[in-house]
């Protein structure tokens, strides 16, 4: 690592935060089971600092994925369930009247929404109009709430979890692209397999599933957070990065491909995503840099929600995972 880090990250640290990590998956894995791939991208994402987006069809386990999350950090956890009717005020807080009974004075007084917590799990954040899901976007970029001119920071860590129902579209309120890209991961959940879900099944009706154990503090993850910042990342992986960013373009492109069935591409944002993102990969996996692999594993968690298909897209099928297939193959590293 850089001269600037080895001051500041002793060999002991570091190995004593990378032991975290895997206890803290092996805590998860205790509660849920199977979904590897959906897990190692959550935990990437809270190293990261960012939030997720998770799509997947009701009863893939998703409240217990993010909740065994907060067990297993030991943060505090809420989680809110998103309807038409649902209003800012429902989430941020809002203001009520007190009577001070002594001296009889009225004040108002700030009572915090449910988004001051730690982790959030946003269940079906499509379903709320567009005011409503403003609130909470506002919050996971700003990390605090401004009502009546006073702004509340929000507690760190800070780690917003949304769901959404890929198959029932009616009566809800698609995110704008401009709020997707607020979300640095989204992430799918599949069904499990065969085996997984006898298992899934025998535990939950038997003897039901245990809460997971702590297996981190927050001033760990804190302090993983910052380790991620500090990941070494090559200037020919940094371009490489923002190469296959800058190629989801249309306009810019050579990639047949995106020419093709793109209709708008990825802002320099995806770019800060991506490689944030490799880096708190290359953490889990061990690693004190950032390699192409670690990229090419995290470009479509990353650019998923960021490239938005045309219409010829979508007649044909084709699906955001083949264009960034070919992408990746098309793009070359120098």
């Amino acid at each position: 690592m850089a001269e600037r880090n080895a001051v500041e990250w002793d060999e002991e640290e570091i190995a004593s935060l990378s032991a975290a990590v895997g206890a803290l998956k092996e805590s998860m894995a205790r509660v849920i089971i199977g979904q590897e791939n959906v897990v190692d991208l959550l935990v990437t994402c809270l190293l990261a600092g960012g939030h997720a987006l998770v799509e997947g069809v009701p009863g893939l386990g998703k409240t217990l994925l993010v909740k065994s999350l907060a067990q297993a950090t030991d943060m505090q956890f809420r989680r809110v369930q998103f309807t038409p009717d649902l209003m800012p005020s429902d989430i941020v807080g809002t203001e009520i009247l007190e009577e001070d009974t002594s001296t009889r004075q009225r004040v108002f007084r700030f009572q915090q929404g449910p988004v001051f917590t730690q982790v959030l799990l946003a269940d079906e954040i499509n379903r709320a109009p567009p005011k409503t899901q403003s609130a909470l976007l506002e919050a996971m970029q700003e990390r605090a709430v401004t009502f009546a001119g006073t702004t509340h920071k929000l507690p760190r860590p800070f780690f917003v979890l949304a769901t959404q129902n890929p198959i029932e579209q009616a009566g809800t309120y698609p995110l704008p692209e401009a709020q997707l890209d607020r979300f640095l991961l989204r992430i799918d959940v599949v069904y499990p397999t065969e085996d997984e879900e006898v298992l899934m099944v025998s535990r939950t009706t038997h003897a039901g599933l245990d809460d997971a154990e702590p297996a981190m503090t927050v001033e760990t993850l804190l302090r993983l957070q910052q380790l991620v910042r500090d990941i070494e990342i090559g200037e020919h992986l940094l371009r490489y990065a923002t190469r296959l960013v800058r190629a989801t373009r249309p306009s810019e492109t050579t990639v047949s491909a995106v020419k093709q069935h793109v209709g708008w591409g990825a802002g320099p944002r995806a770019g800060q995503a991506l490689v944030l993102a490799s880096k708190a990969r290359a953490l889990m996996q061990g690693r004190l840099a950032v390699t192409r692999e670690d990229i090419g594993a995290m470009l479509l968690p990353v650019l998923a929600h960021r490239v938005l298909r045309n219409f010829e897209a979508e007649a044909d099928g084709v699906a955001i995972a083949d264009i960034l297939h070919a992408l990746r193959n098309e793009i070359r590293i120098d």
